[in-house]
C-alpha cells in the first residue's frame, strides 16, 4: 500500500493561451495561472495573434475575453477550436459583458465577469467539477 503524502501536489495547467487585449490583466493572469501550475502561458492580444498561435501547438487551456480590440466577438474562438478536429482545450471566458456571449458558447466554460481577482479564474480552470456541462460531455465522451 502506497502512503498518500500530505503535501498533495496541484496537477499542472499545460500550455493556456490567454487571449486579453488589457496588459495589465493579462500578466495578473499569467502569474496567477503559473502559480496554479501552468507549465506555459501565452499572451495573445488579438484573434489575429491567437489564429497564429492556435497553428502550433495546441494549448491545453484557453482564457478567451469576449471583446477585443480588433474584434467584439472573442467567444468566436470557440467555434473555431471546435473546427480544428482535436479534442477542445479548457475554456473560461473573461469579459465585461457576459450577456453577449451566445448560451450555446457560454456553456462550454466558466464565465468571469470583469473585474474578478485572477486567481479564483485559476482555480477555476484547474478545478475539472467547474467547467461548462458540454465541455465536461465532450470530454468524457472522447
Amino acid at each position: 500500500m502506497v502512503a498518500k503524502s500530505r503535501g498533495q501536489r496541484k496537477p499542472a495547467l499545460g500550455r493556456i493561451l490567454i487571449v486579453e487585449d488589457d496588459p495589465v490583466l493579462a500578466l495578473a493572469l499569467e502569474d496567477a495561472l503559473r502559480d496554479r501550475g501552468a507549465t506555459e502561458v501565452v499572451i495573445c492580444p488579438s484573434i489575429a495573434a491567437t489564429m497564429v498561435e492556435l497553428e502550433g501547438e495546441r494549448p491545453d487551456a484557453m482564457v478567451i475575453d469576449v471583446h477585443l480590440a480588433d474584434r467584439d466577438d472573442g467567444w468566436a474562438l470557440v467555434e473555431l477550436v471546435d473546427m480544428l478536429g482535436t479534442k477542445r482545450p479548457r475554456i473560461v471566458f473573461s469579459t465585461g459583458a457576459p450577456q453577449d456571449i451566445p448560451p450555446e458558447i457560454a456553456e462550454t466554460g466558466a464565465v468571469f465577469e470583469k473585474p474578478y481577482n485572477p486567481a479564483d479564474l485559476a482555480e477555476a480552470l484547474a478545478g475539472e467539477e467547474k467547467r461548462g456541462l458540454f465541455s465536461r460531455l465532450r470530454d468524457a465522451m472522447s
